[in-house]
């Protein structure tokens, strides 16, 4: 049974606390079990104390608040504390690390939201659509009238959340989000206070997670009731919007392979000269190799049927959501070192592409030959691109898991023993290859920093068609079309 670990930041919150728990256990979210992690943020008014009970007496404290022996076996209780006050960003990071559910979401202690939301915001996450869900207090439903400059704060530190962001959320700042454990918890977050609310989006938005938004109600406290944000919080949420739009680069924790896709998904316009490269050798029945997010498989599905094949079932997992309307389309977990499922030989496709992949895969004489075995029955056609240079080979193709990257005729020579006869070869994306250079053998990065991909693909559609006119004998990588030689 999987689990939903609800994280509550707790400071000051005594008088509220257990009607709060008593809601929280109440609400039937189906099949889930429930995961309370509390963090108590050093409370000076008696909290601490009530939250060190509630390890000891929980079954007891719960029941006098009416909630069933059925709910209280479905859940479970970890009590974290702060020996120092650390603001609400510290802890609900605390939190993040302490939960062990499927699925995290972020309750305050007091009343101002309501548990039974839960199954509307958990909804387009148990149903695959989202990686995200924010619920938001402005999108039509029922709530308390309230504070008019205070929501005029929230939207306007929306609105320019989502010009920095490119999201059109109602309502960033709200308390009630949704997470699939792995986003939330492989996000690097460092914001102390109210600022890990952009903190959070800015860095869900850069990894181009789906995120779904749903009306919850609302019941807000004033400030005499307890309100803790601040115009001093508003101020620092501002900087935070802008410095984690803008400036920050390492937004994953260790995670440089998903953070660098994500970059590269973004890159619209040199996605669409990528493709535009490949395409007058691309036939009607296409199986792509490592096709990752997703950000090439939108344009191939453009021209004909594909079968996308990647090592990460969720991936596929997101890509059948994704074009599931879409005739002629197929997701498959594949490991391109191993030999290919007898149907996927059999399916009749007449081109493999495989862009950016081979240079992943330890064992890419085998992978080069599995390839082949796909195409044989036809004598199809593989494309295939890779990083040329190995003297470029630098920190950041180690953070990438890159193995190697290829010379020219190295690289002939492999597609060749692997079957294949080479059609044309051609160098792709020249100032790419400076800002490789740059990063990787100048500055000994591990990471693509992201203001230099946005400007890159700001001047890409500028620089990509003059490279491709000019037939240019330099590029940051390398491009064969080979033709598979039929088995005899």
């Amino acid at each position: 049974m999987k689990t939903l670990s609800i994280v509550i930041p707790v400071y000051n919150e005594r008088r509220t606390l257990l009607a709060l728990l008593a809601r929280v256990l109440k609400v039937d979210i189906g099949n889930l079990r429930k995961q309370v992690v509390m963090v108590d943020d050093c409370s000076k008014d008696g909290t601490t104390d009530l939250i060190r009970r509630l390890e000891s007496e929980w079954p007891e404290l719960m029941a006098a608040h009416g909630v069933s022996k059925k709910r209280l076996a479905e859940a479970s209780l970890k009590c974290l504390f702060h020996e120092v006050n650390g603001g609400k960003g510290t802890a609900l990071r605390t939190g993040f690390d302490g939960a062990t559910g499927d699925y995290v979401l972020i309750q305050d202690a007091d009343l101002e939201y309501d548990p039974e939301d839960y199954p509307r915001l958990l909804a387009p996450i148990l149903d695959g659509r989202a990686d995200v869900v924010y619920g938001s207090r402005f999108a039509g439903d029922t709530r308390r009238v309230l504070l008019f400059w205070h929501s005029v704060g929230n939207q306007f530190l929306t609105f320019l959340s989502n010009a920095f962001t490119d999201l059109n959320l109602t309502d960033m700042e709200t308390c009630y989000k949704v997470f699939r454990a792995e986003v939330i918890q492989g996000l690097k977050l460092e914001s102390e206070r109210f600022g890990i609310e952009p903190e959070i989006t800015a860095k869900v938005a850069k990894m181009r997670y789906r995120v779904y938004e749903v009306p919850i109600t609302y019941n807000g406290r004033s400030y005499a009731e307890g309100k803790k944000i601040g115009v001093k919080d508003g101020f620092e949420a501002l900087w935070c919007i802008v410095k984690y739009s803008w400036f920050d680069s390492d937004y994953v924790k260790g995670a440089i392979v998903e953070e660098t896709l994500s970059k590269m998904n973004s890159l619209e316009r040199f996605n669409r000269h990528l493709y535009d490269s490949v395409l007058p050798f691309l036939g009607d029945r296409i199986l792509e190799v490592g096709s990752g997010t997703g950000n090439i498989t939108r344009f191939l599905l453009g021209r004909a049927d594909v079968t996308a094949t990647d090592l990460n079932a969720d991936s596929m997992d997101r890509l059948r959501l994704e074009f599931s309307e879409y005739d002629g389309f197929d997701a498959r977990v594949w490991d391109v070192s191993q030999p290919p499922p007898a149907d996927l030989v059999d399916a009749g496709h007449d081109t493999v592409v495989c862009l950016n992949v081979l240079e992943h895969v330890e064992d890419h004489e085998a992978a080069l030959r599995n390839m082949r075995a796909i195409l044989a029955k036809k004598g199809g056609r593989l494309v295939l691109l890779v990083p040329s240079y190995t003297s470029l080979y630098s920190d950041l193709d180690k953070g990438l898991g890159h193995f190697r990257r290829y010379e020219r005729d190295e690289l002939r020579r492999l597609v060749e023993a692997a079957g294949f006869e080479v059609e044309k070869e051609f160098r792709f994306n020249l100032v790419g290859l400076l800002g490789w250079a740059l990063n990787g053998r100048v500055l000994h990065r591990s990471r693509l920093p992201v203001r230099q991909l946005g400007m890159y693909e700001m001047i890409a559609p500028m620089t990509l068609p003059v490279e491709k006119r000019l037939d240019l004998p330099v590029g940051l990588s390398l491009v064969v079309v080979a033709r598979a030689r039929p088995d005899a």
